[in-house]
């Protein structure tokens, strides 16, 4: 996608694979930087701490991460080392476990020796795959958007998304946002309503921001606005992504996705979720009972950083000094507030006769990754 006019992606090799560099998203929307990642320790901290973050750039870091380690050490423990690190990191996006099965996968029959240039090739393909995949979502998403057109007679499509499911969380197009782009790119006129997405604000800092880029007009909304719109008609449909989603379609996604779903159900406004392969867990069914929540630290609530009338950044606390706060950072919708799933291999429904038919190739599939416990 594009920054001041010029292609980027999110991730990508140097030409020696000397280092791996990424957009450091912890910096946006008031300074964009570039960080250079050399070793499995970096790649490590920069997903735990959110530099990069969206399950499928997170699978993707994870993978180069693994050959970052390989070529400093091939050996069949540093492997089992280095997954067991990485998939500590963030426990919730599934992408995070699949790559790092798939990267082990790939790894472990061969000699150590062969194993640093097989494992930044395979990082790569991975790179390539999330790319097609995507794009591939954004075909089949547009057609939701040019109905809802065709509906409006000229007026422009008000989509509300919620946190940040743009090209930013991925390595090119986004999952939520593919369908917009697509539809932006065919002069489909329309609106994105951005969910603020508290504590971290990942829409009002990143999904505003890589809009703005692109030009694509949208507005800025509290998290708790989104059923007021919807009750006054100024929604006409809601594409989240997704960060797991189960065998029965159950979503799991940024906290407060559940609340838009509720909203959208009860004023008949259509939910969908964008939901990349990598991203379906078929080893559980229930999303509630079986998903692992990530809880992380209650600065992100208690504290929030801003840009000053000066030009600095500064944080500040915005609760009372003593009280505590509680970080969730994902919630699940049940499959039946989904209107259906926009994947790869087409719009599907929420359901788990749907999902096998769909991808009966990952029927089976396990996400422990080696040296994962």
């Amino acid at each position: 996608m594009r920054i001041d006019g010029k292609a980027f992606r999110t991730i990508w090799a140097s030409p020696d694979s000397a280092a791996i560099h990424i957009i450091d998203q912890t910096r946006l929307p008031h300074r964009f930087e570039t960080v250079s990642i050399a070793t499995v320790e970096e790649a490590a901290r920069a997903i735990k701490q959110m530099q990069v973050r969206g399950a499928p750039l997170i699978g993707v870091t994870a993978a180069y991460g693994i050959a970052l380690a390989m070529r400093a050490d091939a050996s069949d423990a540093s492997l089992e080392t280095t997954c067991a690190l990485l998939a500590a990191t963030r426990p919730t996006a599934v992408n995070l476990q699949w790559a790092l099965a798939s990267a082990s996968r790939a790894l472990s029959s061969l000699p150590p020796a062969a194993r640093a240039e097989a494992a930044f090739a395979h990082a790569a393909r991975l790179a390539e795959e999330d790319v097609a995949i995507c794009e591939a979502i954004g075909e089949h998403g547009l057609p939701l958007i040019e109905a809802a057109a065709a509906r409006k007679a000229g007026e422009p499509v008000n989509i509300l998304t919620h946190c940040n499911a743009g090209w930013l969380a991925t390595v090119d197009w986004g999952t939520a946002t593919a369908p917009i782009y697509k539809a932006h790119e065919k002069g489909v006129p329309l609106h994105v309503w951005v969910d603020e997405t508290r504590p971290r604000n990942q829409g009002a800092s990143l999904t505003a921001w890589e809009l703005n880029q692109h030009g694509i007009a949208h507005t800025i909304i509290v998290d708790n606005a989104g059923g007021h719109l919807m009750q006054h008609g100024a929604v006409d449909l809601v594409i989240v992504g997704t960060d797991r989603t189960t065998a029965a379609g159950d979503v799991c996604n940024k906290i407060g996705t559940y609340l838009k779903a509720l909203a959208a159900m009860d004023n008949g406004v259509p939910f969908y979720v964008a939901a990349p392969s990598p991203s379906i867990d078929f080893t559980i069914e229930d999303g509630v009972a079986a998903t692992p929540i990530e809880t992380r630290s209650p600065e992100e609530i208690s504290h929030i950083s801003g840009r000053m009338a000066d030009g600095r950044i500064e944080t500040v606390c915005v609760i009372p000094q003593g009280s505590p706060a509680l970080n969730p950072a994902f919630d699940v919708t049940p499959a039946r507030l989904v209107t259906g799933l926009i994947t790869e291999r087409g719009v599907i429904a929420a359901r788990r006769e749907a999902l096998a038919k769909a991808f009966p190739d990952r029927l089976g599939e396990t996400a422990e990754p080696l040296g994962a416990s």
